[in-house]
């Protein structure tokens, strides 16, 4: 009965020879096919599997790619929000003309800032005795202020003391387990002390809290301590002398080119390292992970296509006296088979740009996606404690998208060609000799 309605829809539009690909008659009988009846409901149920698989696999990856770049894009602006691009260091004595130097620095095109630094390590304390390891900078009050990743994330307090240098900064995180506030006292414990005839005594000193920054990254967040680069200097056993130069500039992927210059302006043998070298194991990771996720989830479109594969071999098989009658009116061997790829090729493609729009909405929402969620459970899905980053960043590119859609379509046209071509190899006669 369903060849016979089949058989009159189809002689509206009547099959030739000469018929164009893809005419009005083969994009009839292939929208036909997609439809369901009762017969054939295992079938359209295999087509959903398939579109749902497609779908979810598109969406899944490019969620997933979007979560690694933003995780790249966000650890990289914040990393080096902080530190410098290029860090020199003296070879043949210590730094101690590094005012003269930074300012030669901060000539070179390029060069956006040059920041003389003090570091150490400490133990800093503050209410009730509780403790934490710390790592002190040193820098100017100027220079700190054109520190915008740390100037503009004041949320407590203010830089006054500290331009006075009479006070430090530190992050929210360290503020919060040592349970301080702006105005409070911190204490210091340096192993780099004071000598005595019985040896080195560990330096402790206590200073005001000026202000409490926040730059969102949990790391630095719970270790950075800013002293006023003086008392750091006292502090540290470093009177008139810096540890390094920290240079930013203005395209990070510049610095090899601007390594001759930054050589010439020092005028003395110094030692650079540029923000690659210092973070290469900790980006390459990253690289790598990235790629490994988007070939095992590559693997959800593919099953997804081999589910096209199934599902239109079995209409194939099912509409083998239909075949058959439409070659008897003329339908070419290259139209059967373009019927059934049109036919596959619609699953595949629907699915496609489904999975892109759900894609899409998902990476605009990711945040509020994960709080509701967050919500739903009670548990914290994404611990600053554990990440590096405080939020789930999302950043898509437009060229992986693409590459997502192409490898998504490439596949699901390719799962359709070997079921349409079994179809256009039929043999009418056969098929209606046992229909």
């Amino acid at each position: 009965m369903t060849s016979a309605v089949e058989g009159r829809e189809a002689d509206k539009v009547t099959p030739s020879p000469s018929a164009r690909p893809f005419s009005a008659f083969e994009r009839i009988v292939a929208w036909r096919y997609l439809r369901a009846r009762r017969k054939e409901a295992f079938i359209s149920v295999i087509a959903g599997f398939s579109f749902v698989g497609i779908m979810l696999g598109v969406a899944t990856l490019i969620i997933v790619m979007a979560v690694m770049n933003g995780f790249r894009t966000e650890l990289i602006s914040r990393i080096l929000g902080i530190n410098g691009h290029m860090i020199v260091q003296p070879v043949d004595g210590p730094l101690d003309n590094y005012a003269e130097l930074a300012d030669k620095f901060s000539g070179i095109a390029g060069v956006t800032m040059a920041l003389p630094l003090v570091e150490g390590q400490t133990l800093a304390s503050g209410r009730g005795g509780a403790g934490t390891g710390a790592l002190v900078r040193g820098i100017r009050a100027d220079d700190l202020t054109k520190l915008k990743t740390v100037s503009n994330n004041i949320r407590a307090g203010d830089m006054v003391g500290f331009a006075a240098g009479q006070g430090v900064l530190i992050g929210s995180r360290m503020a919060n387990e040592l349970g301080l506030t702006a105005g409070d006292t911190i204490t210091l414990v340096s192993p780099e002390g004071d000598v005595t005839p019985l040896g080195v005594n560990p330096r402790v000193k206590s200073y005001t809290v000026s202000g409490i920054f926040e730059i969102g990254m949990s790391e630095y967040d719970a270790s950075i301590i800013y002293m006023p680069l003086e008392e750091a200097q006292l502090y540290f056993n470093a009177e008139g002398i810096v540890q390094s130069i920290e240079l930013f500039v203005a395209d990070p992927d510049m610095v090899d080119e601007l390594r001759p210059k930054v050589e010439e302006a020092a005028g003395r043998q110094i030692f650079i390292t540029d923000w690659r070298q210092r973070n290469q194991t900790f980006f390459s990771a990253l690289q790598v992970e990235r790629n490994v996720m988007f070939m095992i989830l590559t693997l959800i479109v593919l099953v997804a296509a081999l589910n096209i594969i199934s599902g239109l071999i079995m209409l194939v098989k099912d509409k083998g006296s239909d075949i058959a009658i439409l070659r008897t009116m003329g339908a070419t061997a290259g139209s059967i088979m373009r019927i059934f790829f049109m036919t596959g090729a619609a699953i595949g493609v629907t699915g496609t740009f489904a999975g892109v729009a759900l894609g899409v909405v998902v990476c605009l929402n990711i945040e509020s996606i994960r709080g509701f969620f967050s919500w739903v459970s009670g548990t914290v899905l994404f611990d600053p404690e554990l990440y590096f980053l405080s939020q789930l960043p999302a950043d898509m590119n437009v060229g992986e998208t693409m590459s997502v859609v192409v490898m998504a379509l490439t596949l699901s046209f390719l799962a359709t060609l070997f079921p349409a071509w079994r179809a256009s190899r039929l043999d009418p006669v056969q098929a209606l000799r046992y229909e």
